[in-house]
Order: C-alpha cells, then sequence, then structure tokens
C-alpha cells in the first residue's frame, strides 16, 4: 500500500528532473512535462506550490523556467511532500469515533517512522541515484503517468 499519493511522487520527480536538467539554465515546463509524458497544465500547479515554498525558483522570460532554490543536499523529500499535499484543500469529513480512538493512534507511530525517514532522503541523493541509472540526459525520458 503506498503510502505517498501519486501527486507527490509527480512533485519529487519534478524537482529531481530541474536539479538534473538545470545546469546554469533554468528547466521549462514544457521540456519538463514532455520529457514526463505529462500535460504542462498537470505540472504548473505542483510547480507552482514548489515556488511558493521555496523549493524552487521560477525564471520569466523566453528563457525562463524553474530552478532549484536551495542546493540539493538542503531539500528533503519529506519537504517536497509536505508543501504539495499541503497545497490541497482537505474537504470537512466527519471521523467517527472508532478511526479517531483506535485507528489514528494506532497508526500514528508508523506515520511518524515514515516520515522521518523521509526526512533523511535529500534531493541530493535522488539526483545521484538519476545519474547512476543515466537519468540525466536530456534525451531521457522518465515515463511517470499520472
Amino acid at each position: 500500500m503506498p503510502r505517498l499519493s501519486d501527486k507527490s511522487l509527480l512533485a519529487i520527480a519534478a524537482v529531481v528532473d530541474v536539479a538534473v536538467h538545470a545546469r546554469g539554465n533554468p528547466v521549462a515546463a514544457k521540456s519538463l512535462a514532455a520529457r514526463h509524458g505529462l500535460p504542462p497544465r498537470r505540472l504548473e500547479p505542483v510547480l507552482q506550490a514548489l515556488v511558493h515554498a521555496g523549493v524552487l525558483k521560477g525564471v520569466r522570460g523566453p528563457r525562463g523556467g524553474y530552478e532549484l532554490a536551495r542546493e540539493r543536499r538542503r531539500v528533503s523529500v519529506a519537504e517536497i511532500v509536505r508543501v504539495v499535499e499541503g497545497a490541497e484543500e482537505e474537504k470537512e469529513i466527519i471521523l467517527p469515533p472508532l478511526v479517531l480512538e483506535v485507528v489514528q493512534p494506532a497508526v500514528a507511530a508508523a506515520e511518524q517512522t515514515f516520515d522521518s525517514a523521509l526526512d533523511t532522503v535529500t534531493l541530493e541523493d535522488l539526483c545521484r541515484a538519476a545519474d547512476n541509472k543515466g537519468h540525466g540526459s536530456e534525451h531521457d525520458r522518465i515515463d511517470f503517468i499520472i
């Protein structure tokens, strides 16, 4: 059972893509979307949330796009997840007492362990893994369908 939403996985992949492909020039959303086989409108809200949180920096103009706002080692996967999951408006759901009193407390420790583990994974770690797997070239396409 996956713990991360598709939106979180997309955000992580987008930030890794920007980190790997920027190399001194901003990465256009259109290029990023093309590499992942997604329409740009699907990525824009995610990218904008990451800009507002200070993970990415938006560069305007004809050669504009996105670049990292900080060093790769200073961005954790957990931060990216918190940004995009926090960007969604939660719908008011009234939870029954069984969930509030039994289920939530039982899974809280596991969720904390998972969140702590994500805090230790940095963008630098993922970029190194991407380079080792050959995903650093402009011609690579990582299929990521949501």
